[in-house]
């Protein structure tokens, strides 16, 4: 896109740069879209890159959308992808994952996600996350692998954001982490909020503060500094089991971006971990329409099943 540029309106000084831009495009791009604009570098302040999305700005201040160099532009997912479905109507589809893929693109990332091939698989969908973001109704992390639920009508699209809204739909994880748990199952229920040095990192948060976030985990097996966890997340914050894991040193086994308080160097002979270990093994909820029950399970990945078999033969 050609640079664009905005001047602040007076009735908007004082606000932060994500919100002043969300509300100057006109909803042209979510507001999360507009942040990962602003950590790509396409937006400028005054002149200058933007240094955070919470930003405050002045009456006055210069803002302008760069387009993102090509040479910067990688693709979200494997080149000649498709979706792995699992299920299929003409309301919805279950997906099957791989770790690597996008949920949808971004500034810097076109080309192989989620939303890019259901559009190509189904045509128009509905955008109840924004318009950049079609059939999405909730997110995996790229590196995390498993189901993924996409709306293909919008009866469907609106029903699912709202039984994930209120917690209805129930999601299973399996976490491969570093660490011995203390016990065999626990609540973690420590708020998180954006890292104050890191606005597109989480962090967990005194209570009282922050946004409320729970996840319950139980040991499944347990190994010589690694255990395998099922986590169920009350909750659906960014990062939430990644965070709240690593909180209490169990952080998920190639996680670089959530290593711990104390990063756990690997076994020289284990096998590599290009990724972090979290996998979305269990869905179940309603159907938003019929309303009959649908429950959906994954088996891990190979590399995932690789690290499992390693440490099986590692048991002391």
């Amino acid at each position: 896109m050609d640079p664009r540029s905005f001047a602040v309106p007076r009735p908007l000084a004082g606000e932060r740069l994500d919100r002043v831009l969300t509300e100057l495009l006109g909803g042209e791009f979510s507001r999360a879209r507009v942040q990962e604009l602003i950590h790509d570098g396409a937006i400028r302040v005054n002149g200058a890159p933007a240094e955070r999305p919470a930003q405050t700005l002045e009456a006055g201040d210069q803002l302008q959308i760069l387009d993102v160099p090509r040479s910067r532009i990688r693709a979200g997912g494997p080149a000649g992808g498709e979706l792995v479905i699992r299920f299929e109507d003409e309301h919805l589809a279950v997906i099957d994952k791989p770790a690597g893929q996008l949920v949808h693109p971004t500034s810097v990332v076109r080309g192989g996600t989620v939303s890019e091939l259901a559009v190509a698989r189904w045509g128009e969908l509905p955008a109840p996350q924004g318009e950049d973001r079609p059939g999405v109704v909730h997110r995996l992390d790229s590196d995390t692998s498993g189901l993924l639920v996409l709306a293909k009508s919008a009866v469907a699209a609106e029903r699912l954001v709202e039984a994930f809204r209120e917690r209805v739909v129930e999601k299973r994880y399996l976490a491969l982490v570093h660490g011995e748990p203390r016990f065999d199952s626990d609540w973690i229920t420590a708020p998180l909020g954006r890292s104050e040095r890191r606005s597109d990192r989480m962090q967990t948060l005194p209570e009282g503060t922050g946004r409320a976030a729970e996840t319950f985990y139980t040991v499944l097996e347990r190994f010589k500094r690694f255990a395998l966890l099922e986590c169920r997340p009350k909750t659906g914050r960014t990062h939430q089991i990644r965070v709240h894991l690593a909180s209490i040193d169990l952080p998920l086994v190639g996680d670089r971006i959530y290593p711990g308080r104390v990063r756990t160097p690997m076994p020289k002979d284990a096998p590599s971990a290009e990724r972090h270990f979290l996998h979305a093994a269990g869905l179940t909820f309603a159907h938003p329409v019929s309303g009959a029950p649908l429950v959906f399970e994954s088996a891990p990945p190979a590399d995932f099943e690789a690290w499992l078999a390693y440490l099986r033969g590692s048991k002391p």
